[in-house]
């Protein structure tokens, strides 16, 4: 218990590790419920999870906790991460919780929450539930017997969250013969987004549909788009969509067996809200990570590309900010804040089929709006992380690089969060040069850090 708990998706870690304990999601529970308890009423928690074996730990630990505070608790079951931002909103509760470790592997688990109107905390919220959660000392303003929480099995949930996603496009839009490959990463979409995209007349080919309580993300998935892509040429589908665990981000394939990335949907998305003139100030949001192809394509359409750190949270923040309703990351999280308020790998999915219906075009010819520079990226080990900017030898090495590169590519530098790397990515347009730029720069970093 030495550092932050939080990280910059929730508290994470392996399963009955620290901090993925269960007496630290029980503390979780009462803190939680502490922060969210306001006035003399009936206060309630949604809970949802993905399919990992561990979420039966922390389902329960959370629920215990969050009781004992007086919460009630709407327990969802496997329902991928924007279900419940949108069910916290739709059950009016007072705060939303997800058990998943995303796009990691089944030995790792994760607990994040939600705001009543179904956004991420701010860190200074996250860092008051960790500080009475990791307060050992700390004496639990525990309500009277007659005062605790109770916990429901809610079963209608998937069906209201299909019919709000299918609300996400216009009635007159439908799927009818369309084939669609749908890699659901033995995750929590499993049984949501195949039925969603039949029920508007698509013929659904499902993958990664299986889970067992340890194959989730194992071979399949976002991570590992290629299956889909196979799948999608072995039977001639129209368009393969691959999600990760909690399904808050997505992967795309074409006819062709192409894959498009975050970066390529955001482009052809952007592009046709811009038509539509529903992309307020002409503004896309996104990351340092996004391709420099993205921010060219956004300038010479007369937009703008916003960038923040990475993480969809900071994402989201920027998109509140300037008022922006289109972002997301090169990894596959798609913010449609019009309708929903996180990421949403199966929302972003029917946006796509949306306008390859509307403008009758197949999506390997929307692909090609978008061109990605060549993109080097190296992980250099350093013994100590000082700011690059302070360390005049690679400071020089970046200015030289960035002239040689001039407003057609970029260089980003940034550290690792939690290893001892110094990680060099450099764009360009000619992928020799590219290479070459990238490997003086991490030469730099070597000599000096």
């Amino acid at each position: 218990m030495k550092k932050r708990l939080f990280g910059t998706d929730g508290v994470r870690g392996r399963v009955n590790r620290y901090p993925m304990l269960p007496e630290t999601a029980l503390r979780l529970g009462l803190a939680a419920g502490v922060q969210f308890r306001e006035g003399n009423r009936r206060h309630r928690v949604v809970i949802g999870k993905d399919t990992r074996l561990s979420g039966y730990i922390y389902e329960a630990a959370l629920t215990a906790g969050l009781c004992a505070a007086g919460m009630d608790v709407f327990q969802v079951g496997p329902l991928p991460t924007p279900a419940i931002a949108f069910l916290t909103r739709n059950m009016r509760a007072d705060c939303g919780i997800v058990i998943s470790a995303s796009h990691n592997p089944f030995h790792d688990n994760g607990i994040k929450f939600f705001d009543n109107r179904g956004f991420k905390l701010p860190d200074s919220v996250e860092d008051d539930i960790a500080a009475m959660a990791l307060d050992a000392d700390r004496e639990w303003p525990y309500p009277a017997p007659e005062k605790v929480g109770r916990a429901f099995r809610i079963t209608d949930a998937p069906g209201r969250y299909i019919v709000a996603i299918k609300a996400s496009i216009p009635p007159h839009i439908n799927l009818d013969g369309l084939r669609v490959v749908i890699d659901c990463a033995n995750g929590a979409n499993y049984k949501v987004a195949p039925l969603a995209l039949e029920e508007l007349g698509a013929e659904v080919l499902r993958l990664g549909a299986s889970p067992d309580g340890l194959n989730i993300n194992h071979g399949c998935g976002s991570l590992h788009p290629e299956v889909a892509a196979a799948k999608v040429l072995e039977s001639r589908a129209d368009i393969g969509l691959a999600l990760d665990g909690d399904a808050d981000r997505l992967i795309v394939v074409d006819e062709t067996g192409r894959v498009l990335d975050g970066d390529q949907i955001m482009a052809i998305c952007a592009l046709d809200l811009m038509r539509r003139d529903k992309l307020p100030g002409r503004k896309l949001v996104s990351t340092v990570m996004s391709n420099m192809a993205l921010e060219i394509f956004m300038r010479e359409h007369g937009g703008e590309l916003i960038r923040t750190d990475v993480g969809d949270r900071y994402v989201v923040e920027a998109m509140r900010k300037v008022g922006a309703t289109l972002g997301g990351e090169q990894s596959g999280h798609l913010i449609f804040m019009e309708h929903n308020t996180t990421g949403d790998g199966l929302l972003a999915a029917l946006q796509l089929l949306r306008i390859m219906r509307e403008s009758g075009k197949k999506l390997s010819e929307l692909a090609h709006l978008l061109e990605l520079f060549p993109q080097k990226l190296i992980n250099v080990p350093v013994s100590r992380k000082q700011p690059f900017a302070e360390c005049p030898a690679v400071a020089a090495a970046v200015a030289a690089a960035e002239q040689e590169l001039g407003d057609r590519g970029r260089v980003l530098l940034r550290y690792s969060g939690t290893e001892p790397l110094a990680r060099v990515m450099v764009e360009g347009e000619n992928p020799d040069r590219v290479g070459i730029v990238a490997e003086e720069l991490a030469e730099a970093i070597r000599n000096a850090l």
